[in-house]
């Protein structure tokens, strides 16, 4: 089968974005096709991918899978790639509604670069509920809460986007906190995974952040993860509603707007590449 795609990435955090109008692809197939073109060696590669859909009254929708075949269930990295294509389809729109598992956003093309754009998207509201994120726990909320990772206790604050993330605070990244992730990832409270931020706490208006994205390891940036970051130092008094966070690719700013409490982020999205692969 052959697929016509389009890759872009926001921050080094790359996806491969496939348009079904050109490729129907069946919703069995689509996790094993994923992990085929994802793969760095044999396939075109990329962290995760991106399977857009249109209605006949124009609706988008946006399918977000990890590089491992899972469902991602939201991405704000993605929405903002996802914005950037619409765009280059239509250079007179610059405003975007996109559904992502079943909750719609509005992305907003602030300004061209070279390769892309500046974009701002919504992310949604931050749920602490357990049973959101899902957490198997007894209690209500898990915010600076031990989480025993084989006799060490480390405190996480525990989040949903749409999405699970499990936040930590960290001085400094020089310790293993890959290992970590990986090990909090397929930790047995988190029935269906969770993304991981390691948080730095520069000042009340920066973060410094290390990701580690379920099902796909370390990964250079996270838009979703940028918000989790930002509405757990929220909830823990050490940062401000709106703050920028620094990856080692760049930085995402995070806007946890009072008025509606709705998360936003802006940051950059570029293209690469367009081609076709050939699934096997």
């Amino acid at each position: 089968m052959q697929l016509k795609f389009y890759k872009y990435h926001a921050l080094s955090n790359d996806f491969i974005l496939i348009d079904s109008a050109r490729n129907k692809i069946s919703r069995k197939l689509l996790p094993e096709m994923v992990r085929q073109i994802c793969e760095r060696h044999k396939g075109v590669g990329a962290d995760g991918l991106l399977y857009l859909s249109k209605t006949k009254n124009g609706k988008v929708t946006i399918d977000v899978y990890n590089a491992d075949g899972g469902w991602a269930e939201k991405s704000g990295n993605g929405l903002r790639i996802a914005g950037l294509h619409l765009h280059r389809q239509n250079s007179q729109k610059r405003n975007f509604v996109i559904s992502m598992s079943e909750a719609e956003s509005k992305v907003t093309l602030v300004s061209k670069t070279k390769l892309g754009a500046m974009l701002t998207t919504e992310i949604g509201t931050p749920s602490f509920d357990t049973s959101k994120v899902p957490v198997k726990s007894k209690s209500q909320f898990m915010i600076n809460s031990p989480l025993d990772l084989g006799g060490t206790k480390f405190p996480v604050t525990c989040l949903s986007l749409g999405n699970p993330h499990t936040v930590l605070f960290t001085d400094n990244f020089e310790f293993d906190w890959q290992q970590i992730g990986s090990d909090i990832e397929n930790h047995k409270m988190f029935p269906n995974g969770t993304n991981v931020e390691f948080v730095k706490v520069v000042s009340s208006k920066k973060l410094q952040v290390a990701d580690w994205e379920r099902g796909v390891g370390p990964t250079a940036s996270s838009g979703t993860g940028a918000a989790a970051a930002v509405a757990a130092s929220v909830m823990l008094g050490v940062a401000e509603r709106k703050c920028t966070v620094v990856f080692e690719t760049g930085e995402i700013e995070v806007n946890w707007r009072e008025s509606d409490d709705i998360i936003e982020i802006s940051g950059p999205a570029e293209f690469i590449c367009e081609g076709t692969f050939e699934s096997r």
